[in-house]
């Protein structure tokens, strides 16, 4: 067993207990973390604020950072990616591109302008509208993506001027902290500070005085106690919460050729993404073939620990993620579904679960109203598209969806009665790009991520008036910057 003595940037974790990480593959104990406490997190956000005064300063210096924290994390990706299949379950071909990911959204950031919001510039008068670092923000990422859901935090509020404590999930907390080790000698100390510990040390971030900003991702439960304790003091909050993503397949819509896009849709990580197709709605003329077709890849489907050579779907990531996933096949089953592929889990260790189509689960069901998070796809008929449309808005979340046609009039005017952050048409996802906004309608969330507008999440605005002379003073104090 490794036990992880990792540090917090400019402070260290001595004096911090420890607690287990367990290989979802085997169920078993494999490494321990750091738990930190009061005292560590302290430490982390008293460095994070000292470091704040001088980090803010230099748009150039944040910039070459970024870049060079790219650079090292493509150096060490094959560490980190072994770490992440281990801690989180993930095949290890996925786990490369997750790094990959992360490197481009710090490369994305490193390269992105904040341009000058210019109001008036004339004889009588200059404005311009700037944006500021907020100041130390404290971030939580979730175990499902948890490197590059951690850069879609960590590179846009360091663009932006400030500096970072962030808190990897207790289920996967090891490659997080070893990109904080990674990353140490990059920024300077105090900038990036990694955290790790169980409960309650999220609940301790978010209602600790120094951060004026939270960054979380997760279930919109945990969002709404963290928008809570936030809101005592007045802090920021960016949230990117669950989703219950419907798929719509229109009648003219081939199921032999959607079919692989549609299941790999859903089963990506095994399922296990805010932005998954949760539900299916087809056309009840297409609905036999495309649950044949979709039924036929999961039973293809190579189910396994993610380091062995050609499996696509490894473990789910956690005890209390296979228990719910458990819970809500078996609940659609008891109310009448039939799973047409899959249905129970995987009888061998660790937490494997076969890759799962249902059909004949009706609105009303847990599986097809709560989000699964999990290799479970309950496929659902329809016969009007207006009901259909209905249907998949009848819900509190509103992240992600997907229209399938050969008809782009169709697929428009679907898209746009949909009640969500981003729709794709013909495939699912394809929008989540490091340019292009990302975050959720109703419950899903509150702000977006990604693109100059994620950036912005992360900033304060200010107002400069003057006479015309202060247009000369403010840019050549932007260019000294």
């Amino acid at each position: 067993m490794t036990e992880f003595t990792m540090t917090i940037n400019a402070t260290s974790t001595a004096g911090a207990g420890t607690f287990d990480v367990i290989d979802p593959a085997t169920g078993e104990v494999f490494a321990q973390a750091p738990d930190c406490g009061t005292e560590q997190l302290d430490a982390a956000m008293d460095a994070a604020a000292h470091a704040y005064r001088r980090w803010k300063l230099d748009d150039k210096a944040r910039r070459r950072a970024l870049r060079d924290a790219a650079d090292v994390l493509d150096s060490g990706t094959e560490r980190l990616a072994r770490l992440l299949t281990a801690e989180q379950g993930m095949p290890l071909s996925n786990a490369r591109t997750e790094i990959g990911w992360a490197t481009m959204w710090l490369r994305y950031y490193a390269d992105l302008e904040i341009p000058r919001e210019i109001v008036q510039d004339d004889q009588t008068g200059f404005a311009e509208v700037i944006r500021r670092p907020v100041g130390v923000v404290a971030a939580i990422v979730p175990w499902n993506l948890p490197i590059i859901l951690a850069i879609w935090k960590i590179a846009p509020a360091l663009l932006a001027g400030n500096t970072v404590v962030l808190k990897p999930s207790p289920f996967t907390p090891l490659a997080t902290l070893a990109m904080g080790e990674m990353l140490r000698d990059i920024f300077p100390p105090g900038v990036l500070n990694v955290v790790s510990g169980q409960d309650p040390l999220g609940a301790w971030m978010t209602a600790h005085p120094t951060p004026r900003k939270i960054s979380f991702t997760g279930s919109i439960a945990t969002g709404a106690k963290v928008a809570a304790a936030a809101a005592t003091d007045l802090k920021r909050v960016t949230l990117e919460l669950g989703g219950n993503d419907p798929a719509i397949v229109l009648e003219d819509a081939d199921p032999g050729r959607v079919a692989d896009d549609i299941f790999t849709g859903a089963f990506m990580n095994n399922g296990q993404l805010c932005m998954a197709i949760k539900r299916v709605y087809v056309h009840e003329r297409r609905h036999a073939e495309l649950v044949e077709a979709l039924a036929a890849r999961a039973h293809a489907a190579r189910v396994g620990s993610g380091f062995d050579e050609g499996v696509q779907l490894g473990p789910i990531s956690n005890r209390p993620q296979f228990d719910r996933v458990s819970e809500l096949v078996a609940d659609a089953i008891d109310h009448g579904a039939v799973a047409a592929a899959g249905g129970q889990p995987l009888d061998r260790p660790g937490y494997f679960f076969a890759p799962t189509i249902l059909t004949g689960a009706a609105d009303g069901t847990r599986i097809v109203d709560e989000e699964q998070f999990g290799p479970a796809l309950p496929v659902i008929a329809y016969r009007d598209l207006d009901e259909a449309v209905d249907r998949a808005n009848d819900t509190p979340y509103g992240l992600t969806a997907s229209v399938w046609t050969d008809d782009a009039t169709r697929a428009a005017d679907v898209a746009s009665r949909l009640e969500c952050g981003q729709v794709t048409v013909n495939a699912h996802g394809n929008g989540l790009r490091p340019d292009l906004p990302f975050g959720g309608h109703k419950h899903s969330g509150i702000g977006v991520t990604n693109g100059p507008w994620g950036l912005h999440r992360f900033t304060e605005l200010q107002v400069l008036t003057g006479p015309a002379r202060v247009a000369g003073t403010s840019q050549n104090a932007r260019q000294a910057d």
